[in-house]
C-alpha cells in the first residue's frame, strides 16, 4: 500500500465492520518516536535559505526522507525545522533505517 521508505510503511493494518456489514480496512495509528532516543548520524546548522527536502537530500540521499529529520527533532511539522526563523538552529540527523 506505501512505499518502502514512507513512514507508514510498516504499519499493520486493521479491519472494522460497519453496522451494514461492510467491512473498512485502516492503517494503525502511528506513534512518534522519541527524537532524542533515535540513533544520531550527525548534526547540521540551519542556515540561510536552507529547506528541509535540501538538507534530506544533502544528507540523507533522498529529499522524500524528510520525516526522518523531523522524528529525530521532535517536530510534528516539516515547517518548524527550517527557514528564516530557525537560523542557527542545530537539527539531528537520524541514521536511516535498512
Amino acid at each position: 500500500m506505501f512505499e518502502k521508505k514512507s513512514r507508514y510503511y510498516s504499519l499493520p493494518t486493521a479491519d472494522c465492520a460497519l453496522p451494514d456489514g461492510r467491512k473498512v480496512t485502516y492503517i494503525s495509528r502511528r506513534f512518534l518516536p522519541r527524537g532524542e532516543e533515535m540513533p544520531t548520524m550527525l548534526e547540521v546548522t540551519v542556515t540561510e535559505g536552507d529547506r528541509l527536502d535540501r538538507i534530506t537530500a544533502q544528507n540523507l540521499g533522498d529529499p522524500e526522507l524528510f520525516w526522518l529529520i523531523c522524528d529525530a527533532n521532535d517536530a510534528m511539522n516539516p515547517f518548524d525545522l527550517a527557514g528564516e526563523s530557525e537560523i542557527g538552529r542545530r537539527l539531528r540527523i537520524p541514521i536511516p533505517r535498512a
